[in-house]
């Protein structure tokens, strides 16, 4: 793999700023030509530094008014097949398996608390292996 250079640093911080930014704006802005950018996104796509084009929404305009962060253990030997499992469900929204206070980590989007309580005790709560479920409703991001 290529280094990622000064100038790849500036076009990744265009483009999370404004992922349908031009080439021919971020150019302009870099001082460089629209085919210059164009190679160096497509070399960033190849060598999968950007892994992919997204859209980040705002869950409150979809209707969902919780969003939580939920730590989770489980039993070690099914710590990998619990962690897939839960990427099945349309509400979990992240999946990761971490080090510290819980073995997974998600983020889970729900219409409200009764629904997030419902996703909590019957959909994850009965998940065999599952041993400890640690909830935390998110007041408010200040950046994402």
């Amino acid at each position: 793999m290529s280094e990622v250079d000064e100038i790849d640093i500036r076009i990744l911080e265009m483009l999370e700023e404004d992922g349908r930014r031009s080439f021919s704006k971020m150019a302009e802005r870099l001082k460089l030509n629209e085919a210059t950018v164009r190679k160096r996104v497509l070399n960033l796509q190849k060598e999968g530094v950007i892994k992919k084009f997204t859209v980040k929404v705002e869950p409150a305009k979809l209707g969902t008014k919780t969003v939580a962060i939920v730590g989770m253990n489980a039993e070690p030997s099914r710590l990998l097949e619990i962690a897939q499992k839960l990427c099945d469900f349309k509400e979990i929204k992240c999946v990761a398996t971490s080090t510290g206070d819980h073995m997974i980590m998600t983020e889970i989007w729900t219409e409200n608390g009764k629904e997030l309580t419902k996703i909590i005790s019957e959909k994850i709560g009965t998940m065999e292996g599952v041993e400890k479920i640690c909830p935390a409703i998110i007041l408010e991001k200040l950046k994402d």
